[in-house]
């Protein structure tokens, strides 16, 4: 059986990732022109000469990569290697820049990995204080991240057969032409909810640069905020605009281009888009039930907070309106289970997907109604009006259990460091659902190995913990190559 499987292996192959990666660094070292711009604008001349060394090496490495061909074909185990290896080196990269703000290496990573994972988990203390470019590229960070999140998602699905039919239509088209038209139609959707997102909060604010920062770290359901007190200190129509903003990050992004086309009907009939507004309501009336019980809130302004919470901790975004850590445990295992759920998939939410909670839901739904059938019925399982394949199933329950296994063995290092158990799951699943909720666990004084810890779950929530297990299998890297 592993001769066999052995037989069946095959490696990646060293140019196609020396390709990929390489315009990787172009794309990274383009992208890092607005912040370096940033700072030029705001005469933070130290960060300009960081931005501009990065932009200066990224293209030293990209620039080779154009005389390369570009692969009739890529392998499954190739497409993983490079997304997971995208959201490993951007990091890496934008460290540097961001120590020109005062910050130790481990720190300024943390950021990096929190910003490009969407995540919002910060170690700084007092943002208010921070230059403005390292507030703007955060930001800009966590909306870039959110871009490649959505587009990177056909790599990450691509034998997950019936979420991959819910983002393309590939017909006779080869995979490569499909995933580039998906790409330009996931880019306008992105452009445009970002413009109208912006048009809207610079209507409800009065800073322009508070409106774009929370604009770009809630369309990509990221969460940070260049305020000390997340959403604590603006309007409250401008808290539920920047909330509404990160809802609608939420919802898989091919809805919007359907609902362009006039497709109406169907998004407001999938079951997904349906479970993910059912569930963030149902959430909003039991956080209500418990802040009005346990913090003695009267029913408006508990109303209103709930429905905040419930928006940021289903949708992943992590924008709060009062300090988590004064919930009691009831409000806290509320917001942790609609934070591991998370959003729809294709869009730049976190969590194991809400598509993946309907399918262990069918499933069981299947078992109990098999309890009453002929041992000789034949019932198939569905998801709406598809039919779920045996795969479908497999990488379902077997996310959702890594994600548990992640969680737990991430939980246990706290606890043997010493802290809290309470907070410090709360802390762990926000990490492994890049939500960004914190009760104050995270900061400057956390220990390094735990900061280090926090990252690899950002990173493991963000790439579905499968691709990132690809980079490190030796199979991957060693063995036989296609011709």
């Amino acid at each position: 059986m592993q001769d066999a499987i052995k037989s069946l292996r095959y490696a990646v192959h060293f140019k196609i990732l020396a390709k990929y990666l390489g315009l990787l660094a172009l794309m990274l070292a383009s992208l890092a022109l607005v912040p370096l711009l940033v700072s030029v604008w705001f005469g933070e001349y130290e960060l300009s000469k960081r931005y501009l060394i990065v932009i200066v090496l990224l293209m030293v490495v990209g620039l080779p990569s154009l005389r390369l061909q570009h692969p009739a074909d890529v392998q499954h185990n190739e497409s993983l290697t490079i997304t997971a290896l995208a959201f490993i080196i951007a990091p890496l990269v934008m460290s540097y820049p961001m120590m020109g703000s005062g910050l130790s290496f481990i720190d300024a990573w943390f950021e990096a990995v929190s910003a490009v994972t969407t995540t919002g988990l910060s170690t700084v203390a007092d943002i208010e204080n921070m230059p403005t470019t390292f507030l703007f590229a955060r930001a800009w960070m966590q909306w870039y991240g959110g871009l490649g999140i959505v587009v990177l998602s056909v790599a990450i699905l691509m034998n997950h057969h019936i979420a991959l039919r819910r983002l393309i239509n590939p017909g006779g088209e080869s995979m490569a032409t499909t995933t580039r038209i998906y790409a330009r139609r996931m880019l306008a959707v992105y452009v445009c909810l970002t413009l109208i997102g912006l048009g809207i909060l610079m209507l409800l604010l009065d800073d322009a640069f508070i409106a774009l920062t929370h604009t770009l770290a809630a369309i990509s359901t990221g969460g940070f905020s260049p305020l000390n007190s997340s959403l604590g200190e603006l309007p409250w129509q401008a808290q539920f605009g920047v909330t509404l903003l990160g809802l609608c990050g939420a919802i898989p992004f091919i809805f919007y281009y359907r609902l362009s086309r006039g497709s109406w009907r169907e998004v407001l009939a999938d079951i997904e888009v349906r479970a993910l507004l059912a569930i963030t309501l149902l959430l909003s009336l039991l956080l209500t039930m418990t802040l009005t019980s346990q913090l003695s809130m009267d029913w408006l302004q508990a109303a209103r907070h709930g429905a905040l919470l419930a928006i940021s901790a289903q949708s992943t975004t992590g924008f709060s309106s009062l300090d988590v850590s004064v919930l009691d445990g009831a409000s806290m295992g509320l917001l942790m289970i609609a934070m591991i759920i998370g959003g729809g998939v294709g869009s730049t939410a976190g969590g194991f997907k809400i598509l993946r909670l309907l399918i262990l839901w069918q499933l069981i739904k299947l078992l109990i109604q098999r309890t009453a059938m002929p041992a000789h019925a034949v019932i198939e399982p569905r998801l709406g009006d598809k039919a779920l394949e045996s795969n479908d199933i497999e990488r379902a329950l077997l996310l959702i259990i890594l994600f548990l296994v992640v969680i737990a063995f991430s939980w246990l290092i706290f606890l043997v460091y010493g802290c809290e158990p309470l907070p410090a799951l709360f802390e762990v699943v926000s990490a492994a659902a890049t939500v960004g909720l914190s009760t104050g666990l995270t900061s400057h004084t956390l220990e390094p190995v735990l900061k280090a810890v926090l990252c690899l779950n950002m990173l493991l929530g963000r790439l579905e913990i499968i691709a990132l297990l690809v980079v490190l299998y030796p199979g991957t890297w060693l063995g036989k190559r296609t011709e």
